[in-house]
């Protein structure tokens, strides 16, 4: 990455701040470089570097980014984990530097619906538009977007907290989020498309929203997050339909000389929809034929019956599904193929029976 020109400094007194950058470091490790001796650690991640220092009861971190986005994504990660991993009191993180408490955060953009419309029974595509969208460009294809709490309802959107997370109003005007994809981007134009998957049942506010959509409807999006595919030969990629619009991102910016095998279960053949690409693709499509969602072991399946490689070509697996089929697809890679995790990566979208605080796709 280049160097970094955005910097912030924090402080922060707890109990045990060498388990806690152990622990900080042992998380990260899998989401970028990680750099540690005996007192203190550095992770390059691909928005930013992150420093840590530990001494007998403090912990002093440092954030740098190139811009402001990825500066701010290294203080939320930061604060969101050491709030996460720490025990007993809460200790109090406040930056100093650039990137100050209270102001608009910089990954986030209020944009509106230019139209909405389905493009299969259970997929509609709803494109957005708003300005200074170039960001949004690199650094991943996933996005939070924040829909208002309810009808006649204006959101209040977040902002910067001292803590580098985002602060959110605690009343009835609080937007609710979720994860989507980007499917395409125009940041000539400053428009967005987003393929929503149309849940049924009363606790899917993605869904309902999409369904909803007029032209001029507001909509907040922050963002990008969740990088990007490393470069490969021969990638198999595997998903049901939450994972359709990732995948069809994907494969429309392979590059010609690669190849892809591609696995897709969906709820019958309906649900098929082009799928673009320069690269030489395998796509098998998996029908569910009335079975429930999350149900059925097709995946898991048809990604045991695929021959890996055996020739020195770089590969890459790549996977989102329910989370109990995550899992399993982990074991299989990981426990029975041995593929390093550098070679693969298995996200778990959505989970059976879960749908409040679960993402949606």
């Amino acid at each position: 990455m280049t160097s970094p020109i955005l910097r912030a400094e924090a402080r922060v007194t707890l109990a045990g701040p060498i388990q806690m950058m152990e622990k900080l470091c042992d998380h990260f490790i899998e989401h970028g470089k990680v750099d540690r001796s005996e007192r203190s650690a550095r992770v390059e991640f691909d928005y930013g570097i992150a420093s840590v220092e530990a001494d007998d009861d403090t912990l002093y971190l440092r954030a740098e980014g190139t811009d402001a986005t990825g500066l701010a994504y290294v203080k939320w990660s930061l604060a969101e984990h050491i709030l996460g991993f720490v025990e007993g009191e809460t200790p109090r993180i406040a930056w100093s530097g650039d990137g100050a408490a209270g102001a608009p955060l910089p990954y986030f953009r209020e944009m509106h619906v230019v139209r909405a419309t389905n493009i299969t029974p259970r997929m509609r595509k709803v494109r957005l538009k708003g300005a200074d969208l170039a960001r949004f460009a690199i650094g991943g294809m996933h996005v939070r977007l924040l829909f208002p709490p309810k009808p006649g309802i204006a959101p209040q959107w977040p902002v910067m907290g001292e803590d580098g997370r985002p602060v959110w109003s605690k009343g009835e005007d609080r937007p609710v989020m979720r994860i989507y994809t980007i499917r395409e981007l125009d940041v000539e134009r400053g428009e967005i498309d987003i393929d929503f998957v149309l849940h049924e049942g009363d606790n899917t506010p993605g869904s309902t929203w999409a369904q909803q959509a007029r032209s001029g409807d507001i909509v907040g999006v922050m963002g990008p997050g969740g990088g990007d595919l490393p470069a490969a030969d021969w990638y198999l990629f595997a998903g049901d339909e939450t994972a359709l619009p990732a995948i069809s991102r994907i494969l429309a910016e392979l590059p010609a000389e690669c190849r892809a095998t591609v696995l897709l279960e969906v709820a019958d053949a309906s649900e098929e929809q082009p799928l673009r690409s320069a690269a030489a693709l395998d796509i098998r499509w998996m029908y569910r034929n009335g079975a429930p969602a999350g149900t059925t072991s097709l995946l898991e399946d048809a990604v045991r019956g695929i021959a890996m490689p055996s020739d020195q070509a770089r590969r890459f697996i790549w996977a989102g599904c329910e989370q109990k089929s995550c899992r399993c697809l982990k074991k299989l890679l990981r426990k029975e193929w041995k593929v390093p995790t550098s070679e693969h990566q298995v996200v778990a979208y959505w989970r059976a029976g879960h749908t409040a605080d679960q993402v949606e796709h």
